[in-house]
């Protein structure tokens, strides 16, 4: 596999497609436009699957343990894959020591601090009402794009977001889960979008590394992951409840979900998104990569039984319509559908 040019050398592509090849900046095919789709929809369909197995797990397991859990196992196969691929740690030394610090910084909030709240948030109200307010993600990204990246915004991206507020807070007004007060779900949908814009702030920060300096995209999760179950074993090691943290490790009936939610979400959901946006145009892929919201939404509803009424439907339509919008394709159809009826 090629290795990563130094800085002061043109830089190599990389062509594995779960290694570093970097979104918008490949030129796909028919054939490969459509592989790209293909992937994007099985990560939606994988993280919200992942997603129904964490809410079985948060039965069995408190939140800190089991993002100690999870994060551990994605890391061991994430080591696993290095190793295959033959990514060894020269591959880190073409890269200065900062873009390792910021990307272990990005981990440090998007998932030792996002993911334990985010947990605790899904323990209070549940996949369905989580799948809304996870929608505000795509309008977060944007806002820190614009302040740390100084990127600019249009009144598509003002439309859109505010279409998806309107959908959290039309959301918010459905009946609480069995056994949670509308105050619980309020503090819920909070704690939620906390989380969420920890994890769009670690992204976007973390951003100028993979772009400018096109860091491997395996390395780049690596990393992340490893200083974030750095900090959650140095919480369990210092907890005067680290006996719960380290039962999570021994076998038992939680097992068959909290693994398979780790695999599925923190392993093969990522490696589905980066092929994803290798082959095809990143609008594409993030607007199929957000109907995880509709998989999380329908298999809440088969597999945990939580009621799906007409508010959460139109709660998801309004959102997706908010996602849809802010995407340059979404931009492009209103724009054609407002010619059409002029």
């Amino acid at each position: 596999m090629p290795r990563p040019a130094l800085h002061d050398e043109p830089p190599v592509r990389l062509t594995n497609p779960v290694s570093g090849v970097l979104p918008g900046r490949y030129s796909p095919g028919m054939d490969h436009d459509v592989l790209g789709q293909t992937f994007a929809l099985l990560a939606a369909f994988t993280w919200a699957m992942a997603l129904v197995l964490f809410k079985r797990s948060g039965e069995y397991v408190s939140p800190l343990p089991l993002n100690l859990f999870k994060s551990s196992v994605a890391l061991v196969l994430l080591f696993a894959t290095l190793l295959a691929m033959g990514d060894g740690l020269d591959t880190l030394r073409a890269y200065p020591q900062e873009d390792l610090i910021l990307l272990m910084f990005s981990g440090l909030v998007g998932i030792a601090l996002a993911d334990t709240l985010f947990f605790k948030a899904l323990n209070l109200i549940g996949v369905g009402l989580i799948s809304i307010v996870d929608c505000i993600y795509s309008p977060l990204v944007i806002l820190f794009s614009f302040i740390l990246l100084s990127e600019e915004l249009n009144a598509y991206h003002y439309t859109g977001a505010a279409l998806i507020l309107i959908g959290i807070l039309f959301s918010s007004r459905h009946a609480p889960p069995a056994n949670r007060t509308r105050a619980q779900i309020a503090l819920g949908m909070f704690m939620t979008a906390v989380a969420i814009a920890m994890m769009a702030f670690g992204i976007v920060i973390a951003k100028p590394v993979l772009d400018v300096n096109e860091f491997p995209l395996i390395w780049a999760a690596t990393l992340r992951i490893f200083s974030g179950t750095v900090v959650l074993m140095v919480l369990a090691v210092v907890s005067s409840q680290r006996k719960e943290y380290w039962a999570v490790f021994r076998p038992s009936g939680a097992w068959k979900f909290t693994v398979s939610a780790s695999i599925l979400g923190n392993y093969l959901a990522m490696i589905f998104w980066i092929a994803g946006f290798k082959y095809t145009k990143a609008s594409v892929a993030g607007v199929l990569n957000q109907t995880s919201v509709i998989f999380a939404m329908v298999l809440a509803t088969v597999v945990l039984k939580e009621e799906f009424t007409r508010r959460k439907l139109i709660s998801i339509v309004l959102a997706l319509g908010g996602v849809l919008i802010i995407t340059p394709k979404g931009q492009e159809l209103v724009e054609r559908l407002v010619k059409l009826a002029i």
